[in-house]
């Protein structure tokens, strides 16, 4: 078909699309369906001909589901509308401890465990009748435990393996904490993406007097299993990176891992420079704040911390008392998990929204087209730093 005013036609969906929403992921599908139905409208703009089209445009996106719970715990999962030949896309944020259901007269948190049993419920519901099933897990499901070390178990390659088993097509996750469990699932779709631009973004839109070069500022690793992330960083911006290694106890186990003893630090000199720490996940964060003690008692400037996933497991007293004392400055996280209502009121931490991402991630799945642009946003960043002229 011939370009309508020099914009190439819309590509074929493969099915009409459906986004099946989770309990947990409530807030972050809403967002998501008002992006794509923002960015279809002004297709239509361009492509008044496809106006017609129910594949293309609807009202929302979203299918109505429900997971409900017996009394005894147990669960079952209903789609409340046809997904007959649907391109489907299941959100789920198996973090989300603020779901609860009632079990023999006790409200309990819906865990991990919990939420991942929901996906499969909800994929059991579909009962083989979409065209495509894609699983969108952006924390995923039991990836600290992603390699064998003694006689364990191998959760996450194990329920990476059950999803592939119940029909799934493709599996996207966020900032991976080992991506080589990857290999559990050769033969299906699996995409492990990064809020690396997000994040940036939002550093230099919330501090203004960033001077973004090497005598200035680094980046810094907590630990050596996160210098892949943090070398990209580094080079994004254009700066030196430095690193922490974790010294453990081996001859002690808590709370399922060896504790650890000290921080030791493995760079050059910090002394008047901002520092950047990036991380993946933030559990109870008092590995974090013993990085920024260090760094602060070796005279850095002004530290700031970006973790894609600030779970705060044991609430944020410790950080509103370490921002107080001029521990560290601003820490950012992105909304791809449940965030306490404490910490998203915090003045020393900023949200980072992805939502538009990962509806730009769908739309152009839904229509097979390329998502390598989101891989390597570097060109973007390129500009973004021009833009802000901190370069």
């Amino acid at each position: 078909m011939a370009h309508t005013n020099g914009v190439p036609p819309i590509k074929t969906p493969v099915g009409p699309l459906g986004i099946i929403a989770l309990q947990s992921s409530k807030e972050l599908g809403h967002l998501i369906d008002g992006h794509i139905i923002g960015r279809r409208r002004k297709l239509l703009q361009a492509h008044p001909e496809y106006a017609d089209r129910p594949d293309l445009i609807r009202d929302s996106f979203l299918i109505s589901s429900t997971c409900y719970r017996f009394s005894n715990g147990e669960g079952k999962a209903i789609i409340h509308e046809t997904v007959r030949g649907y391109d489907i896309f299941i959100l789920a944020d198996i973090g989300n401890y603020s779901c609860r259901f009632k079990m023999f007269g006790m409200e309990v948190p819906m865990s991990p465990d919990d939420h991942f049993q929901d996906i499969k419920r909800v994929i059991s519901a579909v009962g083989g009748k979409a065209q495509r099933i894609t699983v969108i897990m952006p924390l995923l499901y039991a990836s600290r435990q992603h390699r064998r070390q003694a006689r364990e178990s191998m959760d996450c390659a194990v329920a990476l393996q059950e999803l592939e088993r119940l029909g799934v097509d493709n599996i996207i996750t966020f900032d991976a904490h080992d991506p080589r469990v990857l290999n559990a699932v050769p033969l299906i779709g699996f995409e492990n993406l990064y809020p690396t631009y997000q994040m940036i973004k939002a550093l230099v839109e919330t501090e203004d007097d960033l001077s973004i070069n090497r005598n200035d500022m680094l980046v810094v690793s907590p630990d050596e299993g996160g210098m892949e992330r943090s070398l990209y960083y580094a080079s994004m911006l254009g700066l030196d990176v430095n690193l922490f290694y974790k010294r453990r106890d081996y001859t002690r186990v808590v709370n399922g891992r060896s504790p650890i003893v000290q921080h030791e630090f493995l760079g050059g000199d910090v002394e008047g420079k901002d520092i950047l720490i990036v991380d993946d996940i933030l559990a109870t964060g008092e590995s974090l704040l013993d990085i920024a003690r260090e760094l602060k008692r070796r005279k850095a400037r002004r530290i700031f911390i970006a973790v894609t996933f600030n779970l705060f497991v044991e609430g944020v007293d410790a950080y509103h008392r370490s921002y107080k004392e001029g521990l560290f400055n601003r820490l950012y996280g992105t909304n791809l998990t449940y965030r306490r209502e404490e910490l998203r009121k915090a003045p020393w931490y900023v949200d980072v929204d992805m939502s538009g991402f990962i509806a730009y991630l769908i739309d152009s799945l839904n229509h097979n087209s390329s998502i390598s642009p989101l891989f390597d946003p570097s060109a973007k960043i390129d500009e973004l730093l021009r833009s802000y002229q901190i370069k």
